[in-house]
């Protein structure tokens, strides 16, 4: 499963929806190189990106790393207005291809399911072309995932992957998962440690920074409903002989889910290579579980359609 799982760079660009204003850091530039090459070392490459994350300069930064390299799998995405305009897609889809320095995406996504069919009809001829090898959509339901499939059909091609919010505070997507593992269909986990509220770094005491968008949607007094589910987590993870933050992403595995687990530093690479040589069983899964569920809490990002 370690060639499987998706490394995340959210909190990799600068600027407008980049990592001081979402994460409330500023990410250094070198470090992040080092994290690359760590994870990439470790067998990770598949990366995912988008042309929101810092307004491009995520992009650009991950384009610079992975430049004369054909075995690193690349992941982008497509944010679309609320009304459907034209050409924006596949103008988006250009301007992405040369921040990162490439001529096609790997996965290409519509990250958000507004005006989905029309959408999805203007990516059909980049996927004949082969510059989009396999298409997906993001933060969708059940319908939306067989509205897709019905559109592609009929073009005799087919939905590559669903990328959608789950963890074990966003436990809602059994049946999408079932599906898409029924039907061939790639389903990626995000936010799988809900921007680190999940990572065993952070508490009530010790929170997110005050001015950063992950404060304001997970505060302090969250922190305190989550103590129980933190405490298990560590039990657990000291049981493994792992760190806590893997037990979230081990758990989403153990739910026939591919986890995207964002990674800045090499340390991330490294306890996340040591993480996959373990499985939970079936009933740490459920007691990881019942913890989450006694917190009460269904989190969900402003930009979540659901």
């Amino acid at each position: 499963m370690t060639n499987e799982i998706m490394i995340g760079t959210w909190a990799w660009g600068t600027g407008m929806n980049g990592s001081s204003m979402v994460f409330g850091k500023k990410q250094d530039p070198n470090v992040l190189r080092q994290a690359f090459s760590e994870a990439v070392k470790r067998g990770f490459l598949k990366w995912d990106t988008a042309a929101v994350y810092g307004m491009g300069t995520c992009e650009i930064l991950l384009g610079k790393l992975t430049a004369n390299r054909d075995d690193i799998f690349i992941s982008t995405k497509f944010f679309p207005g609320k009304k459907y305009k034209t050409g924006a897609l596949q103008k988006s889809f250009e301007e992405s291809m040369t921040r990162l320095g490439r001529d096609h995406a790997d996965i290409y996504w519509i990250h958000v399911p507004r005006n989905l069919t029309e959408n999805l009809r203007e990516a059909i001829p980049l996927m004949k072309e082969g510059k989009i090898r396999s298409i997906g959509i993001s933060n969708v339901s059940l319908e939306h995932v067989k509205e897709a499939e019905s559109i592609l059909a009929k073009e005799g091609l087919t939905l590559g992957a669903v990328q959608n919010h789950f963890s074990l505070l966003r436990n809602d997507q059994q049946r999408i998962i079932d599906h898409c593992n029924q039907k061939g269909i790639k389903y990626y986990a995000y936010m799988v440690l809900e921007q680190g509220a999940l990572s065993g770094n952070y508490d009530s005491k010790n929170h997110f920074p005050a001015f950063s968008m992950r404060n304001r949607a997970f505060p302090k007094s969250k922190f305190r409903k989550i103590e129980g589910l933190l405490s298990e987590m560590k039990s657990l993870a000291e049981h493994y002989h792992i760190d806590a933050s893997q037990i979230p992403i081990l758990w989403v595995l153990g739910k026939g889910a591919i986890p995207i687990v964002g990674i800045t530093k090499p340390s991330h690479a490294e306890k996340l290579a040591e993480a996959v040589k373990v499985s939970l069983t079936v009933d740490e899964i459920t007691l990881l579980e019942k913890e989450a569920a006694k917190t009460g809490i269904r989190q969900q990002g402003g930009w979540e359609p659901q």
